[in-house]
């Protein structure tokens, strides 16, 4: 069976979430999770078909390299699709670069996902909801 891709969330960084996240909301967007009660970290919000994920990131972090997008992806199978991306050479030692998720694991956030970037350095993310 080949895994297919789902949807894409985009990340993007902050280093205000709740004042981010009211920006959203005035376009129409609403909270559909967030990481804490007060002073969220990494938060989703969602419009019609769209969501988009906001997280926090220290001023120091928006410095070339490390000021590079990250794309969530869900998908039906994290599994498959990285053994997939190894078979194909995607995936490989410095693909990771030092991430934890440099294979399928389940998070304490409630997901399976593992982590790689692209030759622009971009973060790309796989999971699918545990």
């Amino acid at each position: 069976m080949r895994a297919n891709l789902e949807a894409v969330h985009p990340v993007l960084g902050a280093s205000d979430v709740a004042e981010l996240v009211q920006f959203y909301q005035c376009l129409g967007f609403a909270v559909v999770f967030q990481d804490a009660p007060t002073n969220p970290k990494y938060v989703a919000v969602k419009r019609d078909g769209v969501q988009l994920h906001i997280q926090w990131a220290d001023k120091g972090q928006w410095a070339y390299p490390i000021d590079r997008p990250a794309f969530r992806f869900v998908v039906n199978d994290v599994d498959a699709i990285y053994t997939e991306f190894v078979e194909s050479g995607a995936v490989r030692a410095d693909t990771s670069q030092g991430s934890p998720w440099a294979a399928p694991a389940d998070t304490p956030w409630g997901t399976r996902e593992f982590h790689l970037r692209d030759p622009s350095q971009n973060s790309l993310q796989f999971y699918c909801p545990l």
